[in-house]
């Protein structure tokens, strides 16, 4: 299954930034443990390369773990040699996406403007909407007059609150970061983590069913 279709059928795509690399590895492995199959590992979080390399190790090669905040096309090698199977980005950088076309990888572009949408979508599979929060779900729905057929992942701001809306207005899939991993990849609670993890999963089944 590719990007695009595991962002379409999961729905939930979690981002794994942390201060403590055993801790975040640790988050990873219990996100998949709950069934949340797209996890993005910020190249920005401590020692992030080591870490996606052994969470590869620990989910097999069939994972989708991505790596994200993909800022350059040295981060975009960095995370290849890692083992992540998707770039995720905040905006367009610099190379960016050819390096990632060279690497045979798969890109969630961030964009916010209508003309940054435009140009992700020249090369990406589908758009991050970032930072969300800055419109929300009036600001997606907005979009998605004259983008209909733009597959948007919104992320920055993303509370549990308001997770029915953003599908809703239209979403394919949400990214969220520290309302869903709270202090987990600092060394914080797993089985907090775990029923957060629960309570996103169930308000998107609640949506997609309804």
């Amino acid at each position: 299954m590719n990007l695009l279709d595991q962002l379409r059928s999961r729905r939930l795509l979690a981002i794994v930034r942390g201060r403590d690399a055993d801790a975040s590895l640790r988050a990873v492995v219990t996100l998949a443990e709950e069934q949340v199959g797209l996890v993005e590992v910020s190249l920005t979080g401590c020692d992030a390369s080591r870490v996606i390399a052994r969470a590869r190790a620990e989910l097999g090669p069939d994972a989708a773990l991505g790596a994200g905040t993909v800022l350059t096309a040295q981060d975009a090698r960095r995370a290849a040699d890692a083992g992540a199977s998707f770039l995720v980005t905040p905006g367009l950088g610099d190379g960016v996406l050819s390096e990632a076309d060279h690497l045979g990888l798969p890109v969630l572009a961030g964009a916010l403007t209508p003309t940054e949408i435009v140009a992700a979508t020249r090369a990406a599979v589908a758009v991050k909407l970032f930072p969300a929060s800055l419109g929300g779900p009036p600001y997606l729905r907005a979009l998605r007059e004259p983008f209909s057929t733009v597959p948007f992942v919104p992320v920055g701001g993303v509370e549990a609150a308001s997770v029915r809306a953003y599908l809703a207005a239209g979403a394919i899939a949400v990214g969220v970061g520290s309302p869903l991993l709270g202090d987990a990849p600092h060394g914080g609670c797993l089985d907090a983590l775990r029923e957060r993890a629960r309570t996103y999963r169930r308000l998107i089944e609640q949506e997609t069913a309804s």
